[in-house]
């Protein structure tokens, strides 16, 4: 074969690297994909759900975080701190405010979709809210509830269990703990572990 012109060589060059790059990166692709399954295969989302839950810890199968856009967390506007000592520092009161399980598991079969749990077994995620009931957040508002990974009684439990204490003891306010169970609740667990 005859080369006429160095730019001939430039675009076999070119075409040939692209080519290979090509192939390595859909190989990979697939691999990815078919990988065997790890602790983690169960609560990894697929790309085509609306929500993602954020595993912040690889090491910790219960270090998930809900996806803010769709579990931003509600408060429920009847727990105030002014009235903390007859809500949620009154021995027995969430009972009085928890849903029934007809309403949370219907709303945990369709949230697994929405986040797109691959693994669909209702039993290994817990409807869980967001701001605790104990932390006055809202019983039934979607947007306070998700599908968290793992069973109950579980390491986010021993944080609304200590962040309750802490406000009802005075430590804190009612706010300031609603706003770091949000923000981030597990920084609170690594904390008190």
């Amino acid at each position: 074969m005859k080369i006429r012109s160095p730019y001939f060589i430039i675009i076999l060059l070119v075409f040939l690297i692209g080519s290979f790059l090509y192939k390595s990166y859909t190989q990979q692709a697939v691999k990815n994909v078919s990988l065997s399954p790890t602790p983690m295969v169960n609560y990894v989302s697929i790309t085509s759900s609306k929500c993602h839950a954020v595993q912040i810890d690889v090491l910790d199968l219960q270090a998930y975080l809900p996806d803010s856009n769709c579990t931003p967390g509600v408060i429920d506007p009847l727990v105030t701190q002014d009235n903390i000592d007859t809500t949620i520092c009154h021995s027995g009161y969430t009972k009085t405010v928890r849903p029934s399980a007809s309403y949370t598991n219907s709303l945990k079969k369709q949230q697994i979709i929405d986040y797109g749990y691959q693994d669909t077994n209702m039993s290994i995620y817990e409807e869980d809210h967001l701001i605790s009931l104990e932390l006055g957040g809202s019983p039934k508002d979607p947007k306070n509830l998700w599908p968290e990974p793992g069973h109950s009684f579980n390491e986010k439990d021993k944080v609304e269990n200590y962040l309750h204490s802490q406000i009802c003891s005075g430590q804190i306010t009612l706010l300031k703990a609603q706003q770091d169970i949000v923000k981030n609740w597990y920084e609170i667990y690594k904390q008190i572990r």
